[in-house]
């Protein structure tokens, strides 16, 4: 049992250098999807998918919906 203080140092030094890890690293996993969901700015008028940008959302329009008439806010794009 002569070793049991030093294991509790040990496990009380790990457990700070992995807070401080972590405290460091910053952004959360449920922060980085908070701001993808953000970036999410335009939805499709058909199927209601989510898209970043107007170009992605045209292609999305012209693959998934080619029957339906392209919405005329994409149609210069």
């Amino acid at each position: 049992m002569a070793r049991g203080q030093q294991k509790l140092q040990s496990q009380q030094r790990a457990a700070e250098k992995a807070a401080k890890a972590k405290k460091q690293q910053g952004h959360s996993a449920n922060d980085q999807k908070k701001a993808a969901q953000k970036a999410l700015v335009h939805v499709c008028a058909v199927c209601k998918a989510q898209m970043p940008d107007p170009k992605t959302y045209k292609q999305h329009f012209e693959n998934k919906h080619p029957k339906n008439e392209v919405p005329e806010n994409l149609k210069d794009i």
